[in-house]
């Protein structure tokens, strides 16, 4: 295996709550109130939609699609979703610090070293907004390919929270059972005073519609009995997983940057400020020199 290279869930598409669109001759992504499932292939700078899209919207309410059939591909929430506070050049794309609020992992002149990681709200480097939460979730839709994925990504707390604590709950009451779990993404709303009572939509993650949690359960117990029958080997599933993201200091690859720089970094921003999706640009040239002295 090549040493440095994060191996990740094999992506099949995209799952994303926002577009990006153009406006005065600029790319700027747009938040929306729905979801969209789209192929990883762009024509005329627009995501293809994936076949999945057209299906699911079908029987959605006003063909507004609000929420997914998915299935998990680990048992291991922290395998599913992978959320740390993360700082990106806004050059290339690519992770400068990652850090989980106790320690962090930071490019400097002498290479990538581990450094204590006090979260944002204390961190030198991180003032300003520099640095954000940023997560990303894996997720299994349909039955063509068991071991492919659909990507959502996310740097809104109300998420990463909601995500990672359904996900470490399901986990529990299924008997570590998570990967067998008929669940949904769902989009819900809500408005705070930061949204100035405007309506805020984050994803959040249940049993199927028309399914109490103790039918999931059952169902789950099915599977996984089928499953282990079969010789399906979850635990190893888990385990490679787990050797292939700590495979590398950052869950980053080349194809990746342009993503992050399109859907995170509005070109009609100044190359020190925040953005409006929560990433943040390169630091300034001060903040650079400090970098690759720690």
């Amino acid at each position: 295996m090549i040493k440095g290279l994060a191996i990740t869930p094999p992506v099949l598409g995209r799952i994303s709550i926002g577009r990006v669109v153009e406006k005065n001759g600029k790319r700027l992504p747009e938040k929306d109130d729905q979801f969209t499932i789209t192929t990883q292939v762009q024509v005329a700078g627009a995501w293809v939609p994936h076949p999945y899209d057209e299906e699911l919207r079908k029987n959605a309410p006003n063909g507004k699609l609000r929420s997914i059939p998915v299935r998990m591909l680990f048992n291991d929430p922290d395998l599913n979703l992978r959320a740390e506070y993360s700082m990106f050049d806004r050059q290339t794309g690519r992770p400068v610090c990652v850090g989980n609020g106790e320690t962090c992992r930071r490019v400097t002149s002498a290479g990538v070293q581990t450094l204590p990681c006090p979260s944002p709200d204390a961190c030198e480097l991180a003032k300003g907004g520099m640095c954000k939460p940023y997560g990303r979730l894996n997720v299994r839709i349909g039955d063509d390919d068991e071991l492919g994925t659909f990507i959502f990504r996310t740097t809104g707390f109300n998420s990463i929270r909601t995500l990672a604590a359904r996900l470490s709950y399901y986990k529990a009451v299924s008997g570590n059972l998570l990967s067998c779990l008929p669940l949904e993404l769902r989009l819900r709303g809500k408005s705070t005073t930061q949204s100035h009572r405007g309506a805020i939509y984050y994803v959040d993650l249940g049993v199927r519609e028309g399914m109490t949690l103790e039918d999931a359960i059952t169902e789950a117990k099915a599977a996984a009995a089928r499953r282990l029958e079969a010789g399906l080997d979850q635990p190893a599933l888990d385990a490679a997983g787990q050797a292939g993201f700590g495979n590398a200091s950052f869950e980053f690859s080349e194809d990746e940057g342009p993503e992050i720089l399109e859907e995170f970094y509005p070109t009609a921003e100044p190359e020190s400020a925040p953005t409006q999706a929560g990433i943040t640009a390169v630091p300034s040239a001060g903040l650079r020199r400090r970098l690759g002295q720690q």
